[in-house]
């Protein structure tokens, strides 16, 4: 337990051994239940995670929130891959039913530093946020080791999702090292979550729509001997396509679906600017006309498009924050 809150640790895994079982063994004492779940791996992770969990639960059994007497380490196995964001899924779902009042989150390839914990876990315990997560781009000591093609990336990503999920003060939102209360849990709506790579991104967009307040905590990047799954081929053009239908549902559910909001107006009238400017660009080069025509359309489409996310952004400020101390 954690000032009076209990904590739970979820640990999605698929093909960690060798990883996943230090893992285990470096979660510190005050959690009071691991859940590592093997997405279905075709390795020794579910034995590492077995030899482990044993090891843990073997002296004593932890005395959780609810007054029962049950093992720390709890593991979990997918009988088909369902992706990260499905086992962490199914982690957050386990740790609602047990009654854990906060779940974090630890990879099991070994890239997260347990001592971070806390740092992530405080600004839901102390009631500052509903979700906190880490972010790798707040100082140059902290993104120094990532390699340029991810930091590259992760800042396109971050400007992408910012639109996306109305969090215009997040940044590396691809960071799983991330805290959540359970309230956050359930009314983020769980059930309809992105499963694969690319879930954190969904899950902002789904908090936001539950007015959830998030809060970025600077954590450094961590790289080993472990080996990515992300196959870029298909993460790009998936997670792109995952943040335009999340954002589009955002617009719909948060400020169409009661009454319409002009955020969703100036959206509307900026994607309408666009597309009729697109249409008279392709005039011009069949006819070789109405070039102006097509540059006004553009010009007031995107005045449309900057207005829409200036609304949001002030819709939305009061959600974001970010923890100023930088670690070491």
């Amino acid at each position: 337990m954690y000032q009076d809150t209990t904590i739970g640790v979820v640990v999605p895994a698929y093909n960690e051994a060798g990883f996943v079982g230090d893992v285990i063994d470096s979660i510190p004492t005050f959690v009071d239940r691991v859940y590592p779940v093997d997405d279905a791996s075709t390795d020794g992770t579910w034995a590492e995670i077995h030899e482990h969990a044993q090891r843990q639960n073997a002296p004593t059994p932890e005395l959780v929130g609810d007054g029962g007497t049950q093992r720390r380490v709890v593991p979990i196995q997918h009988s088909e891959n369902r992706g990260v964001g499905g086992a962490i899924k199914t982690g957050y779902q386990r740790a609602v039913a047990d009654g854990i009042d906060v779940v974090t989150v630890m990879g099991g390839d070994g890239q997260m530093d347990p001592d971070v914990i806390e740092r992530i876990i405080d600004p839901v315990v102390d009631g500052r946020a509903d979700y906190a997560k880490g972010n790798r781009l707040l100082t140059d000591d902290h993104h120094d080791s990532m390699p340029a093609f991810r930091y590259v990336g992760n800042v396109m990503l971050t400007y992408l999702t910012r639109i996306a999920s109305g969090y215009w003060g997040i940044g590396d939102p691809q960071n799983g090292y991330t805290a959540i209360s359970t309230d956050a849990i359930e009314a983020a709506d769980l059930d309809e979550m992105y499963e694969f790579y690319g879930y954190c991104n969904d899950l902002l967009v789904r908090l936001n729509v539950a007015d959830m307040r998030v809060v970025d905590v600077p954590t450094p990047a961590v790289y080993g001997e472990e080996e990515s799954h992300i196959d870029y081929s298909t993460y790009i053009p998936r997670v792109s396509a995952m943040l335009l239908g999340s954002f589009l549902w955002r617009l719909r559910t948060k400020y169409v679906a009661d009454r319409p909001h002009p955020v969703a107006l100036c959206y509307l009238l900026g994607a309408g600017g666009l597309a009729t400017g697109v249409g008279a660009g392709l005039l011009v080069l069949l006819r070789g006309t109405a070039v102006a025509t097509a540059a006004t359309a553009v010009g007031i489409g995107l005045c449309f498009l900057v207005l829409a996310m200036v609304l949001d952004k002030r819709s939305n400020d009061h959600l974001t924050n970010v923890v100023s101390a930088t670690l070491g």
